[in-house]
């Protein structure tokens, strides 16, 4: 058991607004607050998913981006947008807890509710407007700095500066980094799929997982990657 703690620098969430291509709506453009939240078992109370047949959900609860990207992503965009915590529209801000350090299956405490890691993040084109960087979410997903969801194991109140505490890791042997790796490099490495496919990952990985494996074939990137045309 590790006693892995890392301090929650900034808690943030976001109403759905109409967003940049015609009929679009997102709630990406997340705001601080410093009230204490309830988390309940779709997300923190007053957060909002746009389209929720690929964000929000039980298994997309709380999205958790790490600050200690922002300078690499500076040095890369130098953005305005990456002076500070929300910029990618996470819930959770850290220093200290990367897709290195974070396991799958991780349990963690956050105030009074109880979490687990349960994905890493698939980004999408709404990242590509939101930086005015039409290969964004390209280059998020190949420099592994994803962030990763939580779902809820129990409710709870969570607030900007509470501690987050690794309480569990039952998969050891199963960083963040390595189901990157999967996901978006080693695509067909059959044996690191098939290992993959052991964990209880959600429905739509464990889809992936197996199309992969019985077709010796990746999935198509561009919808999730470029979106709806604007015409």
């Amino acid at each position: 058991m590790t006693t892995m703690t890392t301090p929650l620098l900034a808690l943030h969430v976001g109403k759905v607004q109409p967003y940049t291509r015609a009929g679009s709506t997102s709630a990406i453009a997340k705001t601080p607050v410093s009230a204490r939240l309830q988390v309940t078992p779709l997300g923190l109370l007053g957060d909002e998913q746009a389209d929720l047949r690929v964000h929000g959900g039980p298994d997309k609860a709380v999205h958790h981006y790490p600050f200690d990207h922002y300078e690499a992503w500076r040095e890369e965009l130098g953005h305005p947008l990456l002076g500070a915590p929300g910029a990618f529209g996470e819930n959770f801000s850290t220093l200290g807890w990367t897709e290195e350090t974070v396991h799958f299956g991780d349990i963690v405490q956050a105030g009074t509710a109880v979490l687990q890691v349960s994905q890493g993040r698939q980004p999408c084109w709404k990242l590509n407007d939101r930086f005015g960087e039409p290969r964004m979410a390209g280059r998020l997903q190949a420099s592994g700095r994803t962030g990763w969801y939580y779902r809820v194991i129990e409710p709870g109140a969570v607030a900007a500066g509470d501690t987050l505490r690794i309480l569990e890791r039952p998969y050891p042997q199963w960083p963040l980094s390595q189901l990157v790796q999967m996901l978006f490099h080693r695509t067909l490495d059959h044996a690191l799929l098939e290992s993959a496919s052991e964990l209880p990952l959600p429905p739509s990985w464990q889809k992936l997982i197996r199309h992969r494996l019985e077709r010796n074939q990746v999935e198509s990137w561009s919808k999730r990657l470029e979106g709806p045309s604007d015409a």
